[in-house]
């Protein structure tokens, strides 16, 4: 038995776009520290947490809380798909699995050849099968909520323990990295290899995060049907706000408390993939009740192209600060990476996103959606 749900009109919503633009500047400030790092992923696997005090503020103020966002995003982004469809008497999800195949390839190309952090391959896995739960009555839904959060925190609790055992002989990241840094001193074809060798352990993330990844995909695709960025969505933004008000301070206490207390790996651990996520509803709570009654701006407009073109963003900015910090491009994590760690990856921080607004606002110019935007809707 199918869900209906009412069709939004079709004009966009401001604080969609914003909140989609956020959403990618708050996860290059998670993934900057990667590539600021001389050592790349595989040594920021050695130091987070362990950093300096004001850098470990920084990296926590980001962790996972703006992955948490874009996911919401991305289910919010299915709900309307799929009133679209129903408002032009078009089958759901009907041929979306194609949209799905795009996305999977474009992160497939864009893990091996920029970031082995890469979100879109799990989430072109993800929507594919939410879009056909979309179709469920919203109780349905809600058990998969329930079930898939279930299951996310059994193994985190599972993982949390393996952290607390002695040590066994696991690979590490150092393990996989060896004593040859292809992050500093190989070519663009050895980092390459260096992901493809490796596949598995820098995956291992994408898989771990499915659950939790439907869940936030269902939970934003229930938010947006459910009258978060209408007028009378006032009660459940509060309530958002105040889950996000509540889980703020404790995920920065876990961020900044953990090592000093010799507890930073499974501190850090249950912040990003537990505390941080409810930081993000928080988060999402905040933007759409901040543009409820207040007009875009200037600020507001730069995050609302940054969030028209969301995904192609997403990629650019990681090529962009990988061209900057990796050694086939200018290789200034090596240079600047170690001695000024903080003010380094600020200055990159700040360069990428001017060059985000700067490509964003021209391309909008002419164009109402960003490339692979255009690529997966011809797919439609």
């Amino acid at each position: 038995m199918t869900a209906t749900t009412s069709a939004p009109p079709s004009r966009r919503i401001a604080s969609l776009d914003v909140a989609r633009g956020i959403a990618i500047l708050g996860t290059l400030g998670t993934n900057v520290w990667i590539f600021t790092e001389p050592s790349g992923m595989v040594g920021y696997f050695d130091t987070v947490g362990a950093e300096s005090l004001p850098i470990r503020v920084l990296q926590t103020l980001a962790q996972g809380k703006f992955l948490g966002l874009l996911s919401l995003m991305f289910g919010v982004g299915l709900a309307i798909q799929q009133a679209s469809a129903a408002r032009h008497d078009r089958p759901w999800p009907g041929r979306y699995w194609r949209r799905a195949l795009v996305l999977f390839l474009d992160g497939l190309l864009h893990f091996l050849l920029v970031a082995e952090f890469d979100v879109l391959m799990g989430y072109a896995i993800v929507s594919f099968l939410v879009s056909a739960l979309l179709i469920l009555r919203p109780g349905v839904r809600n058990r998969w909520v329930i079930g898939a959060v279930a299951i996310h925190l059994t193994v985190v609790a599972l993982a949390v323990i393996g952290m607390l055992l002695p040590s066994g002989g696991t690979a590490t990241p150092s393990d996989a990295r060896g004593d040859f840094n292809p992050y500093a001193d190989g070519s663009f074809l050895d980092l390459v290899a260096f992901r493809i060798d490796h596949a598995l352990l820098f995956r291992a993330e994408t898989i771990f995060m499915i659950p939790l990844t439907i869940a936030m995909f269902l939970t934003g695709a229930r938010l947006f049907q459910s009258g978060l960025f209408e007028d009378d969505g006032a009660s459940l933004r509060r309530r958002l706000m105040l889950a996000g008000g509540i889980a703020a301070p404790i995920d920065l206490a876990l961020g900044i408390a953990g090592a000093p207390l010799d507890m930073a790996g499974p501190a850090v651990f249950v912040g990003r993939y537990v505390v941080a996520p409810v930081v993000a509803l928080g988060l999402l709570g905040v933007i759409a009740e901040f543009y409820q009654r207040r007009p875009v701006g200037r600020v507001g407009s730069a995050m609302s192209r940054i969030g028209t073109t969301a995904l192609s963003c997403y990629v650019l900015q990681n090529l962009i600060a990988s061209a900057l910090c990796y050694g086939w491009g200018l290789g200034l994590a090596a240079r600047y990476g170690g001695e000024h760690r903080l003010l380094f990856t600020a200055a990159v921080y700040a360069a990428v996103v001017a060059c985000l607004i700067a490509a964003s606002a021209l391309w909008t110019r002419r164009f109402p959606r960003g490339p692979i935007e255009m690529m997966m809707h011809r797919f439609a």
